[in-house]
């Protein structure tokens, strides 16, 4: 054998190539007892294992072969080693795909950029025959030993090589830099093996050199993403698994379990629930999988194909679930249900369950019902609007209407103040009242647009009363607490009454007390700083909740608001009424505006004049009304 070729195949050693199957090996052991997400780079990902696994099985056949010396099997040779080398050009052209779908390259761009790779691999799997063919490549010598002549593997591997780190070049403004250097750090690892193995006149580790950087895709993109403590995988894993299961259209159940006390940053479930979490994510169900989607949520979920006698199971764990309960005594909101295929198409699980625990009681159990998802879609829809109205930012959308309720002013004996209400008209939807789209709008940050959209709108209206010579006092509007967090709250509220040509002192702004120490801080800088402009300040909802009487005192409100609970209890029996009476006076004493909301008939009415009232509101006076509507209550200057 030629003294080159025969030291080059004498110094190949197998082990290089059992390595490689070994290390690909354990990584499909690893993806498949982990949930990764089935995307086009995993798939990109698995076909390079698969092709690694094959090369390496090649190339153990291709010198096993050869090591026989036999001329008859000099054609199985040539193919078994063309058939090599195309793989591992393959593997090339699987790298260049990989890195264009994890960064996303544009379609055309990575189309154009895929099919000059294929080009490529098809050339040099082409010149490989061809120097076959012609004996310029692998042939028989004279003395019958086979020798090589072969630089064009050589050739292009340092071609491919070049031609990636451009690639990853081009695409580097589109992924994360540290990503970006593990990519490059384990192809420089892989080039300077080569160069090694080169020098060393050795071939074993031509296959390993392709592994290094399949390991790094391994540990930075698709590594194990459980959280062992408590066997669970996160909300992204989620909505590829109800994807995987919709295309397969395989039926599946869920259990959410809401542990609302462990909700919020920096909170974590306790081990000794961990470990019954664990207990139960595999002790009931075949093939579920867990995912958690808070901190103190999970949901799992079960493959109907393999668990037909879930309901039987489903009673069993929701007992066993019952007997830990008295246990730890946690409150908690379960909810469970199967697949549905409006839901799964839009991947939206996560959301319905959290709308549906939303308004239920805690330690209670809903199963979804066709009700539940007719509310979620209403949900849904009016969110969808909510994220057009804030985008859009007119002043004068016409989705926003402005309500308002008059309010009696017992000093003058006239309705010279209002409320002023919202509500949403949406083309779907119809008619949409504050609790349904308040607490979505402040969820979502959107709840300041429409403070900006309602006072707009209450500012033209009261502008229009002024000009017309209505005796208009003063229109309140209501703020939520999350809106004086943000620095420019003063300056658009000035900015807007201003724009109208008001005073200040004919808006008033309505808040509710917050128990956070630093948000009455900030509320009381926001009050004093808004004060200075005239405007006047009323306190929502005295009575419901969190009361501190030294806090209320330091904040320079005018106005207090007795809500209606307070109204009801006045008249339950004398002690209630006497205590009421006391503070409503108290406050009068301290120069405040008591305002009773919620007076329903004369009863209410004769009894909050006796408690110091100073403003009176409710449906013994009017229903909220379009703010155009206004005008019935409110007098003309005479």
């Amino acid at each position: 054998m030629n003294h080159t070729i025969r030291t080059t195949f004498e110094q190949y050693n197998r082990t290089g190539d059992f390595v490689v199957i070994a290390i690909c090996t354990v990584m499909i052991v690893l993806l498949f007892t982990s949930y990764v997400s089935r995307t086009k780079s995993f798939r990109i990902f698995s076909s390079i294992i698969a092709i690694l696994i094959l090369a390496a099985l090649v190339s153990i056949i291709y010198h096993e072969v050869i090591r026989l010396d036999n001329p008859d099997l000099f054609t199985l040779i040539c193919i078994l080693r063309i058939l090599y080398q195309a793989l591992l050009f393959v593997i090339f052209f699987l790298f260049a795909l990989y890195a264009m779908e994890v960064s996303g390259l544009e379609r055309r761009k990575a189309r154009n950029i895929a099919i000059g790779f294929a080009t490529l691999v098809v050339v040099f799997v082409a010149i490989d025959i061809i120097r076959d063919l012609t004996s310029e490549g692998f042939q028989i010598a004279e003395d019958g030993t086979f020798v090589q002549k072969n630089t064009l593997f050589t050739i292009a591997y340092i071609v491919f090589s070049v031609l990636l780190i451009r690639l990853l070049t081009k695409v580097q403004n589109l992924v994360y830099k540290r990503v970006l250097y593990g990519f490059y750090g384990t192809m420089l690892i892989a080039f300077l093996t080569r160069i090694g193995q080169q020098v060393l006149n050795q071939s074993s580790l031509t296959t390993m050199c392709f592994v290094f950087p399949v390991i790094g895709m391994f540990y930075i993109m698709h590594s194990n993403p459980y959280n062992v403590r408590l066997g669970s995988v996160d909300v992204r894993a989620m909505e590829d698994y109800v994807r995987n299961m919709q295309a397969r259209k395989e039926p599946f159940f869920f259990l959410s379990l809401l542990l609302p006390e462990f909700e919020g940053e920096g909170k974590e479930l306790p081990e000794e629930i961990r470990a019954q979490v664990r207990r139960f994510s595999t002790a009931f169900f075949r093939g579920c999988v867990l995912f958690q989607i808070g901190n103190g949520h999970v949901i799992l979920m079960v493959p109907k194909r393999r668990n037909e006698d879930y309901e039987q199971k489903r009673t069993v764990i929701l007992d066993a679930f019952d007997k830990q309960y008295q246990r730890f005594r946690r409150s908690y909101k379960i909810v469970t249900g199967q697949s549905i295929d409006e839901i799964s198409l839009k991947n939206e699980y996560a959301s319905l369950i959290r709308f549906v625990s939303r308004d239920m009681p805690e330690n209670s159990i809903h199963h979804i019902e066709p009700d539940d998802i007719v509310k979620f879609n209403r949900n849904e829809n009016i969110l969808s609007e909510l994220t057009d109205i804030y985008n859009k930012q007119d002043m004068n959308d016409p989705r926003v209407l402005a309500y308002c309720q008059p309010v009696f002013n017992l000093e003058s004996g006239q309705f010279d103040t209002a409320e002023a209400l919202m509500r949403l008209e949406l083309e779907e939807t119809g008619m949409v009242f504050p609790d349904q789209f308040i607490p979505l709008a402040e969820e979502q940050g959107y709840i300041h647009a429409l403070t900006e959209i309602i006072l707009h709108k209450t500012c033209q209206e009261i502008r229009k009363l002024t000009e017309e010579g209505f005796l208009i006092k003063r229109i309140s509007v209501n703020v939520s607490a999350l809106e004086l967090k943000d620095d420019a709250f003063c300056g658009d509220i000035s900015r807007i009454i201003d724009s109208n040509n008001l005073p200040g002192n004919k808006v008033a702004i309505e808040l509710t007390e917050s128990g956070s120490e630093a948000d009455f801080m900030i509320m009381k800088e926001k009050i004093e700083e808004l004060r200075g402009k005239g405007i006047q300040f009323y306190l929502d909802d005295f009575g419901t909740g969190y009361s501190n009487m030294e806090r209320i005192m330091e904040l320079p409100f005018d106005i207090i608001k007795f809500d209606r609970s307070l109204v009801i209890a006045s008249g339950m029996d004398e002690r209630s009424e006497n205590i009421v009476q006391s503070l409503a006076r108290t406050f009068k004493d301290m120069k405040y505006s008591v305002l009773y909301e919620g007076i329903e008939d004369e009863k209410d009415e004769e009894r909050c004049k006796a408690m110091s009232a100073t403003y009176l509101q409710g449906y013994k006076y009017s229903r909220p009304v379009p703010i155009e509507k206004l005008r019935e209550f409110i007098p003309i200057a005479r």
